[in-house]
C-alpha cells in the first residue's frame, strides 16, 4: 500500500507559479512510476504528467508542455509539479497517482491516489 498526500496548492494570476508536492509513504517508492492528472468541474480527470521510477523517462501533456516540469527526488519519497506561465484553463484539482511500471496516460491505470490539492489560476 501506498498513500500519497499532495500540497502546493491554491491561488495564483494568470502568468504566475506553483510548485505542486507529492510525498509517498511507502520506502520502496522509488520502484514507482508517478504521475499528476487534474480534474476540473464538469470535466473527466485528465493526464497532466508522468515521470518513472529512475526519473529518467518523463511525458507531459500537450497542454502543459513546455510550461510544467516533473521531477523527483527519491531520496525524500517525493515528486514534485513545477508549473510555470499558469493559465486560468489550468484551474482544477490536481491528483498525485502511482503504479507499478510504465508511464499510462489512462487514469484507471493508476493503482493510488492523493486527496489532490486545488490549484486556482485567475484572469
Amino acid at each position: 500500500q501506498v498513500q500519497l498526500t499532495e500540497s502546493g496548492g491554491g491561488l495564483v494570476q494568470a502568468g504566475g507559479s506553483l510548485r505542486l508536492s507529492c510525498a509517498a509513504s511507502r520506502r520502496t517508492y522509488s520502484t514507482y512510476t508517478m504521475a499528476w492528472f487534474r480534474q476540473a468541474p464538469g470535466k473527466e480527470r485528465e493526464f497532466v504528467s508522468g515521470i518513472n521510477g529512475s526519473g529518467g523517462l518523463t511525458s507531459y501533456a500537450g497542454s502543459v508542455k513546455g510550461r510544467f516540469t516533473i521531477s523527483r527526488d527519491n531520496a525524500k519519497n517525493a515528486v514534485y509539479l513545477q508549473m510555470d506561465s499558469l493559465k486560468p484553463e489550468d484551474t482544477a484539482i490536481y491528483y498525485c497517482a502511482a503504479r507499478s511500471i510504465g508511464i499510462q496516460v489512462v487514469p484507471t491505470r493508476y493503482d493510488y491516489w492523493g486527496q489532490g490539492t486545488q490549484v486556482t489560476v485567475s484572469s
